[in-house]
């Protein structure tokens, strides 16, 4: 099944869409990779949702990335007598270790590590920013603050620091749990929540050993300043802009979303853009004409991937939204002004023989007008030099690899093909036309190009580009 577009789409799975069935017409709609959310999947529920996401992946018989997404630290409140108290702009509340139930004046916060980070001036935003406070005296026991914006505060709420570097890790004890368990199933990428620094990927490097992509979600405004370094030690990044905009200012979002996505592209990584951008579909069969727009600024851009989150996993209209959202990038990337500024904001390759390969590879194919560009990749690194380039013509990403094909089904433009490993250069060149011709992106006469690594099954050893005719056979013209 050929999608035509090339960004992918990413839908998470939850009770509106966790039968075989239903994961099924998502794949139809367009969705190529699906999310489980740990945040509110049990282990038993995950191997199920995986076992049935293979079962659609046999049926339709094209690969299909699954993404576990890891809760991270839920920074809570505790309970109030009350469950519920009225606050006053102005008024002294403080936050300290004392179990004892809350009151208007203070309330228990059962996180030691915020007690001695927090410093005076720093901002403490309660319930996603309904409840503003800044610090005025810490002492590791007790924070003294002053209620800035905001009138009430209840049981739980959540709490965020976007002033305030944690002495913690990425990784909770329930993470640590949820991890293992995901890398007994075949699950392609790990999402890490609430990333604030490089060192908080060293972990899940060493738990996981390379079974997984790492994917990490910037949501906090520690994490944006490091963006270089994540990106440097990531396999891909998320604009997550639901905490992102609790954390910083809503109006900073957008140019932190360009920021982010264009770092990316610069360093050849995924990136996808989520949180909200269908949000009325989850009880509406339409969106909004701004959600539209949102969702066509991403494309625009040059994200590989754009996110439904509640939409599909517990909305109304779930295969709807994944529809909408497939069409509305097949729109844009047919606009007339898509080309343009896709090729203004392509960056520079770097001085490696992959990325020449793969420049010259897109010049060529544009230049003669070629049906596609066929990459041979076992790891995915040639793949993933190919869509740096963001063509104008489809990539087929062929690997022997069927891990290696799953994990690149979120990178931009990749059509991904499972096929045997070619034993010599004329049997990869005949079997690229064939799949080529087979899978509908070139008919006999047509030309394609071809990069792969010789000697074959050398990894990272890109160096060769062949442009052959596609037979009248499916196979090389001679």
């Amino acid at each position: 099944m050929r999608r035509r577009r090339k960004v992918k789409i990413l839908a998470t799975l939850g009770p509106a869409s966790s039968d075989e069935g239903m994961i099924r017409k998502l794949f139809e709609a367009g969705a190529d990779v699906f999310r489980i959310n740990m945040s509110h999947a049990s282990h038993d529920l995950m191997r199920e949702l995986v076992r049935r996401l293979r079962n659609v992946e046999k049926e339709v018989g094209r690969p299909i990335g699954i993404l576990a997404d890891l809760q991270g630290p839920k920074l809570r409140v505790g309970k109030f007598a009350e469950g519920k108290v009225e606050l006053v702009a102005g008024q002294t509340f403080t936050l300290d270790n004392n179990e004892a139930l809350g009151d208007n004046t203070r309330v228990y916060l059962p996180h030691p590590e915020i007690l001695k980070a927090v410093e005076p001036g720093h901002r403490l935003l309660i319930d996603d920013g309904k409840l503003a406070l800044v610090a005025e005296a810490s002492d590791g026991k007790h924070i003294r603050c002053r209620v800035v914006s905001g009138t009430s505060i209840s049981d739980k709420k959540g709490v965020s620091l976007p002033d305030t570097t944690l002495d913690v890790g990425a990784l909770t004890e329930k993470d640590r749990r949820d991890l293992d368990a995901v890398l007994q199933e075949e699950i392609d990428w790990v999402a890490l929540s609430f990333i604030q620094r490089p060192e908080d990927l060293a972990e899940v490097r060493k738990i996981s050993r390379g079974r997984v992509a790492l994917l990490s979600k910037i949501e906090k405004p520690q994490a944006v300043t490091r963006l270089d370094e994540i990106i440097e030690l990531s396999d891909a990044l998320m604009v997550a802009r639901g905490d992102l905009g609790v954390e910083m200012p809503l109006e900073s979002v957008p140019g932190i979303q360009k920021q982010i996505i264009r770092a990316c592209r610069r360093a050849g990584k995924p990136v996808v853009v989520a949180t909200q951008m269908l949000e009325s579909m989850i009880t509406a069969a339409v969106p909004t004409r701004a959600e539209v727009s949102d969702v066509a600024t991403a494309v625009f851009e040059g994200a590989d991937a754009v996110m439904l989150s509640a939409e599909s996993a517990a909305g109304d209209y779930p295969v709807e939204a994944v529809a909408t959202m497939a069409r509305i990038a097949e729109q844009v990337e047919r606009d007339p002004n898509f080309p343009g500024i896709i090729h203004a904001q392509r960056p520079e390759p770097n001085a490696t023989g992959a990325d020449a390969i793969s420049l010259a590879a897109r010049q060529i194919a544009e230049t003669l007008n070629l049906s596609a560009i066929v990459t041979y990749t076992a790891s995915g690194t040639t793949a993933l030099r190919a869509a740096r380039e963001r063509p104008l013509l489809p990539i087929i990403a062929l690997s022997p690899v069927v891990e290696t094909a799953r994990k690149l089904a979120l990178v931009w433009g990749l059509h991904c093909v499972v096929t045997d490993e070619a034993y010599d250069l004329d049997e990869m060149v005949d079997r690229a036309c064939h799949i080529a011709y087979q899978e509908e992106f070139g008919n006999p006469g047509d030309r394609i190009i071809i990069s792969a690594g010789v000697p074959l099954r050398t990894p990272g050893s890109t160096n060769m580009l062949r442009i052959a005719y596609i037979g009248s056979d499916g196979l090389t013209s001679v």
